[in-house]
């Protein structure tokens, strides 16, 4: 099985400027997969379901969780987890003063269910350089260079795949 990868960057706290800085890790996604390649995955796995019903269902799934998210509901997705949805808001100074247009946002909370637990305890993790540190690198290298000139930034380990 692939491990999962991670970089190590120094970072500040933010709120404590004058902290010391400290290592972090952070994810280096290994790509998206989209819900054609899910359903093509999913097919893969003894069903006897081909890609294209599960992609139906799968879109159909996605359809309908939105329909239900906008009437209010909250979606049990079993073993999952459950989708709720949740509004973001902008104060008013009385609850008379407070109408549906102080509602700035309409999100979808996700909690886990109980097959994505204990996810730390089945991972296996694998430390590699940040994508800035590796396309630096590959740069070099496509100008005939035999080293990169990196150096890595205050942000450096934010970047994405």
């Amino acid at each position: 099985m692939k491990k999962i990868q991670y970089s190590v960057s120094m970072l500040g706290n933010p709120a404590h400027e004058d902290d010391p800085k400290k290592a972090y890790g952070k994810i280096q996604l290994t790509g998206v997969v989209s819900l054609s390649e899910l359903s093509a995955h999913i097919s893969e796995h003894n069903s006897v379901f081909s890609k294209g019903t599960i992609l139906g269902i799968l879109s159909e799934l996605s359809g309908c969780i939105r329909e239900l998210i906008l009437q209010g509901y909250k979606i049990d997705l079993g073993e999952l987890g459950t989708l709720t949805p949740a509004i973001t808001c902008k104060g008013a100074v009385t609850m008379a003063d407070f109408t549906a247009q102080n509602i700035t946002d309409l999100k979808v909370n996700f909690a886990k269910g109980s097959a994505l637990l204990n996810l730390r305890r089945d991972a296996e993790f694998e430390q590699t350089t940040t994508r800035a540190a590796q396309a630096a690198a590959l740069n070099a290298q496509k100008e005939g260079k035999t080293n990169a000139d990196w150096t890595p930034k205050e942000d450096e380990g934010n970047d994405e795949p």
